[in-house]
């Protein structure tokens, strides 16, 4: 059983598999990095100084004196509808999604480039064979 374990976690797609999960998981700490750190200040400044991160629903009684950010109303023990993180998570999905996209769109493309090579020609002498045996059966 040991054997064929290892047999099966050696494969090569087992290992594709590894590395693609380990990239992936590395890329998506980039987009959202770039989501977070680039895009959303961006988006941000063009509403008005925005604050995405900021944005939530209270769906109880806030206390008094409590601060009005969603760290401070969370740690308060208020429940929320963090709204403004759904918009940056979604934000990442999409950019995510749409480079993913792209680059299956490339993979494709290499695909296609790459004509099937034509059949070789027969030899000769089984043209001929075959020519003989096509009158034969007229």
């Amino acid at each position: 059983m040991m054997k064929e374990f290892r047999e099966f976690a050696v494969k090569g797609n087992v290992i594709d598999l590894a590395v693609g999960v380990i990239i992936g998981g590395a890329f998506g700490k980039i987009v959202g990095s770039m989501v977070d750190d680039v895009i959303m200040p961006v988006v941000g400044s063009i509403f008005g100084n925005l604050d995405f991160s900021n944005l939530y629903l209270a769906l109880g009684a806030v206390p008094d004196g409590t601060a009005p950010t969603l760290a401070a109303v969370r740690e308060a023990g208020v429940p929320v509808l963090a709204y403004g993180s759904f918009i940056s998570v979604a934000i990442n999905f999409v950019i995510l999604a749409f480079i993913i996209f792209l680059m299956i769109k490339q993979i494709n493309r290499l695909k296609k480039a790459e004509p099937p090579p034509a059949p070789a020609a027969p030899p000769e002498d089984i043209a001929l064979l075959r020519e003989i045996r096509d009158s034969l059966k007229k």
